[in-house]
């Protein structure tokens, strides 16, 4: 599948203008190609307690699972300026759970398959052994 990383790009800096992010002032956004060709994304969503905040990685897979499912093949996470981010440890728990090992992140230095943005990560197919 053809990624054009210019558009996830371009969706993650949308979505993150609609970050409720009052506290950290900090906000994120994230967008993803799916397996059937469509553009899922989230922002983050802070709370005045704030363990209770929400990663934009969390929206978007909620936006993913609302919206009929399926895999996830390649992300863009950026902050106010647009520069890319790394996802925290959580999140990248999320995108695996969801994309696998070969799903590709967009770094500096260009796209990066989860299995080195998590390595060893423990999966639903390890909850078989």
């Amino acid at each position: 599948m053809n990624i054009d990383w210019e558009a996830l790009h371009s969706e993650a800096k949308l979505i993150m203008k609609k970050a409720y992010a009052p506290y950290s002032k900090f906000p994120v956004g994230v967008a993803a190609l799916v397996d059937d060709g469509r553009i899922v994304s989230g922002c983050n969503v802070e709370n005045a307690s704030y363990g209770l905040g929400l990663c934009a990685e969390c929206g978007l897979v909620s936006n993913l699972i609302s919206t009929g499912g399926g895999r996830l093949i390649a992300a863009v996470c950026v902050d106010a300026d647009g520069n890319y981010l790394s996802p925290c440890g959580r999140c990248r728990q999320l995108l695996f759970e969801h994309g696998g090992n070969e799903m590709l992140l967009m770094t500096p230095d260009g796209p990066s398959p989860m299995s080195v943005i998590l390595p060893w990560a423990f999966g639903p197919d390890d909850l078989e052994k």
